[in-house]
């Protein structure tokens, strides 16, 4: 039975799946968008910093402002209303939640948020891949341990490369290579939120008209999310990451078979079954004509003549040899099509994306010289990008995860470009995601050391 006809039966025996929703900003905003139009749901709490922002992205998104004013979760229910409030705990405590979707983007907060929500037996939609990839894997074994689901959140890129990796591996094809698209030249690592508007393409009337965070939007340009992205979606599928950072290829759709091959077969690859992000723009700056910026793909390969033929017989776009062959989907809808998680997790007990392993890490980099003092700000800031590595090399360095970059003091200088260590900062022992860091540091060495 699909997830539709699975979702109209709950909503005919009048049983929905009743969601908790941490973080209403733009990605929060746009999944609430899609809910009063799918069947078998309810959206039952909302907990944000500020709740009567909350409100105003609730109606601007097409709630009507009366089903906003339930005072607590129990009459939300009794009167299918939605309780807005700053208080998430509310949230993961009460019984009938039966998901909760963490969109805060604040990567310390969210480790707690998850960690409580499973102690309280709820599943967890996590939007927040920033602390997926510096922790995901202990978060899905303490899930596992709870007897409930933790999932990467569909709509989002990482749970759509993972789709397409179970796609290649269920058929039976090994995957040579997995990623996004991005549109990336080398300087975009040093740019703020002050630059990003101009190099994103979009004017600063744009931005304000949608609710853009300039420093989310950063973190997508100067290399963090796509790192980031490439950590969860590694960390989920077994891939490989490369071993000094991506690379960034430009290719269009078209060229993607070409380039994503081993560079012993005249692509960019060090080996095959890796991670990659593919640049939509040339190294001049010029516009690579149908790219895949907006965009995930996978890249497989005909390990028989047999299969070859059938490339070649279907019609099927390949390399020049014949063997490779990638499967693509050039946009992706963000948080509309969260729903596919939240139903998966709650319907079919399947998440949509969940680490299992630790092959990768994004190392805070510094953006400039930082002296004694300094205050890190964060994935999209003024001061540190992140950058892919794998797990290995993160651990045997020391490396500071880019997650946990977040409003630590500099006590060591470090020059710009050189990645950060735990010794060049003082940081908080004391907080959950600290923590859980450590003790997945303790759980997996071994494994990477493999």
């Amino acid at each position: 039975m699909s997830l539709y006809q699975q979702l109209l039966q709950r909503a005919a025996e009048q049983k929905p799946i009743r969601i908790g929703l941490i973080g209403a900003g733009k990605f929060g905003s746009m999944y609430l968008a899609q809910i009063p139009k799918t069947p078998g749901v309810q959206l039952v709490a909302v907990a944000d910093l500020m709740p009567a922002v909350a409100k105003q992205n609730l109606c601007t998104v097409g709630w009507d402002a009366a089903q906003l004013e339930a005072s607590s979760i129990d009459l939300a229910l009794r009167d299918r209303t939605c309780y807005v409030t700053d208080d998430w705990q509310a949230i993961v405590q009460h019984p009938a939640v039966d998901v909760v979707v963490e969109c805060t983007g604040n990567p310390i907060a969210a480790v707690e948020h998850c960690l409580r929500a499973f102690s309280e037996g709820k599943h967890v939609v996590n939007v927040t891949v920033e602390a997926d990839a510096f922790c995901g894997p202990l978060l899905a074994k303490k899930a596992r341990d709870a007897n409930v689901i933790y999932s990467l959140a569909f709509g989002d890129q990482p749970a759509l490369i993972c789709d397409l990796v179970d796609w290649a591996r269920t058929c039976g094809f090994p995957v040579v290579a997995a990623g996004r698209g991005h549109q990336w030249l080398p300087h975009y690592a040093d740019s703020t939120p002050e630059t990003v508007w101009n190099y994103y393409g979009l004017t600063p009337e744009q931005a304000k008209r949608g609710g853009l965070n300039p420093k989310m939007f950063n973190s997508f340009l100067d290399g963090s999310k796509p790192a980031i992205e490439s950590t969860a979606v590694a960390n989920a599928t077994g891939l490989a990451v490369p071993s000094n950072g991506l690379l960034y290829p430009p290719a269009s759709i078209e060229d993607i078979p070409v380039v994503t091959r081993p560079i012993s077969e005249g692509g960019h690859l060090e080996q095959k079954g890796m991670v990659e992000v593919i640049s939509s723009l040339e190294k001049d700056g010029r516009r690579v004509p149908y790219d895949i910026r907006m965009g995930v793909w996978v890249t497989v390969e005909a390990e028989t003549d047999y299969i070859k033929n059938c490339f070649e017989e279907y019609k099927a776009h390949t390399d020049p040899s014949g063997r490779y062959f990638t499967l693509y989907k050039r946009w992706h809808l963000i948080g509309l099509e969260v729903g596919l998680s939240v139903a998966s997790v709650a319907l079919r007990k399947e998440a949509t994306g969940v680490p299992y392993c630790w092959n990768a890490d994004v190392i805070a980099t510094a953006k400039r010289d930082l002296n004694p003092g300094d205050v890190l700000d964060g994935e999209g800031g003024y001061t540190v990008w992140g950058k892919l590595l794998p797990a290995n090399k993160s651990s045997a360095m020391g490396g500071l995860p880019l997650g946990l970059a977040h409003q630590i003091k500099v006590i060591r200088p470090v020059k710009k470009g050189q990645s950060l260590c735990w010794d060049d900062v003082l940081i908080d022992k004391k907080t959950d995601a600290y923590k859980i860091r450590m003790e997945m540091e303790r759980l997996f060495k071994e494994a990477i050391r493999a």
